[in-house]
């Protein structure tokens, strides 16, 4: 493996990338449920809705905040280590992510500080519409990044001139034939993460001994949500799969290890996939059932990577990822219906099914990252498909220069990951101790109450 330029550019934007895409995950999802807490509160007058908003808004306006540093400082790079691909694809690009600036940030930006400050200076429904806002700009945030990141992956709607891109039908752009697949499996991915996210921290609170009914009812509210939306995002998953198998399907091999073309191929459960011989070592495989869940026929055809020459992907990772994508999405469905079960009828959650719940707080950035790296990596050696390389898109800088950007970017990321887990569990901590010293008050206010406990 040659250090160059273009090895450090892919590693220093692969690395902003998923440390950005970890906070979006969280906003998207997160801004509908302190919605749905907001709605319930007006409706019931209950104060544990508004409880539980006060407690999460907390971590979704930090949450909110590190989604956009890093998402300003990675499109910084497409001029330093990407110039190629602004001045080839720029003309589509650019008006995209103009777009996502003007109809999302904006629209986000302006209602947040409403909905963080303004609870006492606004009405109740004013509050509530900003809310709104807030969770429609991250949804609509979204939108726009998938559409630009699918014309990547199935480019449609424009023409070449003199080697750069221009739109001729910007509906076909934006409705591009993956772009459907991609975002309703990000939106439902992202609300998979907030789940557990939610149910996560929820279990540390109550492994801490918090009883509070807010709480409770983050906890069952979460797991509820995961419980129905896993099974959705199982079929929206072969959905997806078979509209990469159509447009994609170098990737679609990658992912499954299927080297030779042919009917009937067999699904490669384990192996260590071997790009110099072509070949999987130590094949773990069933046969045709591959065919089977591809194509819907025990006999379906299916094409291998030797049908497309030397322009495939690297196909260790994206094997890889695929099934660490799919294996945690599985312990996420036995977690959710194994906990919402034990929550039934109001009944206390085991200790072991806490833990196991704190522990998958964070499953689902796993996921989503694992998920990201399929979609990224199974695309090379195109930056877009069929038009551009990646290595067409590269800078010329020197190794030195981009190697120290990176340097400073790992750094800056892990420190900042670190900060934002400890905070999120800190707050966590903190309003355990206010709900303590809460049930201490109220327990001295009440005559019959002594230190001696008589």
């Amino acid at each position: 493996m040659v250090l160059d330029s273009l090895l450090y550019s892919r590693i220093q934007f692969g690395a902003n990338i998923s440390f950005h895409i970890l906070f979006p995950t969280i906003s998207i999802a997160l801004g509908w449920f302190l919605f749905y807490f907001k709605i319930q509160h007006n409706r019931t007058g209950l104060d544990y809705w508004q409880e539980a908003y006060q407690f999460w808004i907390k971590i979704f306006a930090l949450t909110f905040a590190l989604g956009v540093v890093s998402g300003i400082t990675m499109s910084f790079q497409f001029g330093t280590n990407w110039p190629g691909y602004m001045e080839t694809v720029g003309n589509i690009a650019g008006p995209l992510l103009a777009y996502e600036v003007l109809t999302a940030f904006f629209l986000e930006a302006t209602f947040l500080g409403v909905m963080l400050f303004g609870a006492k200076r606004v009405s109740p429904a004013m509050h509530t519409l900003a809310t709104f806002l807030v969770a429609f700009g991250t949804s609509l945030s979204a939108f726009w990044i998938i559409v630009l990141n699918s014309w990547m992956q199935t480019p449609q709607g424009f023409t070449m001139i003199d080697g750069r891109a221009h739109a001729v039908d910007w509906l076909a752009i934006v409705f591009n034939p993956s772009m459907p697949y991609r975002l309703s499996h990000m939106i439902l991915a992202s609300f998979l993460t907030v789940s557990f996210f939610l149910a996560g921290i929820s279990a540390y609170r109550y492994l801490r001994n918090s009883r509070s009914q807010a709480n409770l009812l983050v906890m069952k509210l979460a797991l509820t949500v995961a419980m129905v939306l896993i099974p959705i995002q199982i079929m929206l998953g072969d959905q997806h799969g078979l509209n990469t198998l159509h447009y994609q399907p170098a990737k679609l091999a990658a992912m499954e290890g299927i080297w030779k073309s042919g009917p009937g191929v067999p699904a490669v459960i384990f192996a260590i996939p071997n790009q110099q011989t072509h070949t999987n070592d130590y094949e773990v495989s069933i046969p045709k059932l591959a065919s089977l869940y591809l194509t819907h026929s025990w006999n379906g055809e299916v094409k291998g990577l030797n049908e497309f020459g030397d322009k495939i992907p690297p196909v260790a990772p994206v094997f890889f990822a695929f099934r660490i994508m799919v294996g945690v999405g599985v312990l996420m469905l036995l977690f959710s219906w194994l906990g919402r079960w034990q929550l039934r009828q109001n009944r206390p959650l085991p200790k072991l099914m806490a833990k196991g719940l704190v522990l998958m707080t964070f499953s689902g950035w796993i996921a989503v990252l694992a998920g990201w790296y399929v979609t990224e990596i199974g695309r090379q050696p195109y930056l877009v498909t069929g038009v551009l390389t990646t290595a067409q898109a590269a800078t010329t800088l020197p190794t030195s220069m981009v190697f120290s950007s990176l340097f400073a970017y790992l750094t800056l990321y892990v420190g900042l990951l670190c900060a934002y887990i400890w905070v999120v569990f800190y707050l966590a901590r903190q309003a355990d101790d206010k709900e303590n010293s809460s049930a201490q008050l109220e327990k001295k206010s009440d005559p019959t109450w002594s230190p001696s406990g008589t």
